[in-house]
């Protein structure tokens, strides 16, 4: 491939982050690769393509902002009530249904305990569970919230 232009690829070369999907797909329980096929009310030809898919990969970049907060402010969670409570009204307005969050509970905990391995403990695995929940019982609470003016 010399003297190509390095954004291309040739025929059958495949993008280092489409190989990245493939392998993390592959790893994947079959129930999550199952719902992985559908996101945001769209149905994909297939769990790739639901990875390869941009605003899919930015909702999992603002998953992880959410959890990167929770983990910050692990001695004050409270302070991000407001901000959770708001984050599950707007879930509830595009029509996520709270059982959703389910599927990406497992998923984080999928990937930490492949991440992380034996470091993964018992103990660990009982704090992130603790911590998620903790996120989703806040967001959870914004499907409680009527609507202003009711």
């Amino acid at each position: 491939m010399a003297g190509a232009d390095p954004g291309e690829l040739a025929a059958g070369e495949r993008q280092p982050g489409a190989e990245r999907r493939r392998s993390l797909l592959q790893r994947l329980p079959y129930g999550l690769r199952r719902r992985c096929r559908r996101y945001n009310c769209k149905q994909f030809a297939s769990p790739q393509e639901c990875l390869a898919a941009p605003e899919f990969l930015d909702h999992i970049r603002k998953v992880m902002l959410v959890i990167d907060a929770a983990v910050s402010h692990l001695e004050d969670l409270p302070c991000l009530e407001e901000y959770l409570c708001n984050l599950g009204k707007k879930h509830q307005a595009v029509g996520v249904k709270v059982e959703s969050f389910s599927t990406v509970g497992e998923s984080l905990l999928y990937m930490l305990e492949k991440c992380l391995g034996a470091a993964f403990s018992p103990d660990a695995r009982e704090a992130w569970i603790k911590l998620y929940s903790a996120v989703v019982k806040a967001m959870q609470r914004g499907w409680e919230v009527l609507p202003e003016g009711d």
